[in-house]
C-alpha cells in the first residue's frame, strides 16, 4: 500500500501568494502525474521539474507530498484556492436540493481534459487508496445520500426509508455517477454530449427530469401498494365476519344427510 496522506497526517499550510503562478503550475502538475502514475511511484522532485519549479515549493505551498495530493483530491479540476481542504459536506447536505445534488456532482466535467485527470486520479484512489477514499465516502458521500434518502421520505410521506427509498436514492445518483466514471467512454461514443459547460449544464436538467420520473413512479408504486393491502385487510374482515353464520348452516346440512338414510330405511 503507498503510504497513505489522509487526515493523521500534518494537514497542508495555508495557500499562500503565488506570484509567479508556481502553486497553480504545481497542482497541475501533481494531478497528472498523480493521475497517471499513483501517490507511491511520484516523487517530490518529478513533480518539481513538470511545474518547472524548485522542489522546495512543494513544502513551502503545501507542506509536504502529502498536502499536495490532498490538495489536488480535494480540490476542483480547475484553479484550486483552498488546499487539501475537504469540501463542506454538512452544508451541502443542510441546502439539500435535487438541482444542486447534480450540479456539484458534475461540476468537475466543465474542466475539460484537467476533469479527465481528477476523475483518472480518483478512479486510481479506488484502486489504491492512500486513506482518502474512505475519507470521501464518510466526509462527502455519506452525507449526501443521507439528505438525499430524507429528501425523498419527505416527498414520499413516509417516516423512515426503506429498502425502496434506499434504491430508489441509488437510482437516482447512478446516471449521474456514470457520466463521471466514464466520461471518457461518453467522449468516444457522442463527443458532443460533454463539450462545455453548457452541455453538462443539459445533462444536469436531464438528470433532474429523470429523478422527479423516478419519484413520481416510486409514489404511485407505494399508493397501489397500499391499496392493495388495504384491500386484502378488507376482504379478510369481511370473510371472518361470515364465518359464524357459516358454521351452523353446513353442521345442519350434514345432520340433514345423515337423517335421510335412516328415513329411507
Amino acid at each position: 500500500m503507498p503510504a497513505a496522506p489522509d487526515h493523521a497526517m500534518p494537514a497542508p499550510r495555508a495557500a499562500r501568494r503565488d506570484e509567479d503562478g508556481a502553486r497553480e503550475r504545481l497542482l497541475l502538475a501533481g494531478l497528472r502525474l498523480f493521475a497517471e502514475q499513483g501517490y507511491a511511484k511520484t516523487s517530490i522532485r518529478q513533480i518539481g521539474l513538470a511545474a518547472n519549479v524548485n522542489v522546495a515549493s512543494v513544502s513551502y505551498y503545501f507542506g509536504s507530498k502529502a498536502g499536495l495530493y490532498r490538495a489536488v483530491f480535494w480540490g476542483a479540476p480547475g484553479p484550486l484556492s483552498t488546499p487539501g481542504a475537504a469540501p463542506d459536506a454538512a452544508q451541502d447536505a443542510a441546502n439539500f436540493s435535487l438541482p444542486l445534488l447534480f450540479e456539484r456532482m458534475l461540476e468537475p466535467l466543465k474542466s475539460g481534459a484537467q476533469a479527465r485527470l481528477w476523475i483518472k486520479l480518483h478512479r486510481r484512489e479506488m484502486i489504491e487508496p492512500t486513506g482518502l477514499w474512505q475519507q470521501k465516502i464518510n466526509q462527502g458521500m455519506q452525507p449526501m445520500h443521507a439528505a438525499l434518502v430524507a429528501s425523498l421520505c419527505e416527498r414520499l410521506g413516509i417516516d423512515q426509508p426503506d429498502d425502496e427509498v434506499q434504491a430508489l436514492a441509488t437510482l437516482i445518483v447512478g446516471p449521474a455517477v456514470h457520466l463521471l466514471v466514464n466520461c471518457e467512454v461518453v467522449d468516444v461514443l457522442a463527443p458532443q454530449l460533454l463539450q462545455g459547460p453548457e452541455a453538462v449544464d443539459r445533462w444536469c436538467e436531464r438528470l433532474l427530469a429523470n429523478a422527479e420520473s423516478l419519484i413520481r413512479a416510486e409514489r404511485s408504486r407505494r399508493r397501489r401498494t397500499d391499496a392493495a393491502l388495504s384491500s386484502s385487510v378488507r376482504h379478510s374482515s369481511s370473510g371472518a365476519r361470515r364465518s359464524p353464520a357459516a358454521g351452523p348452516s353446513r353442521a345442519t346440512t350434514t345432520r340433514s344427510s345423515q337423517r335421510t338414510p335412516g328415513r329411507k330405511a
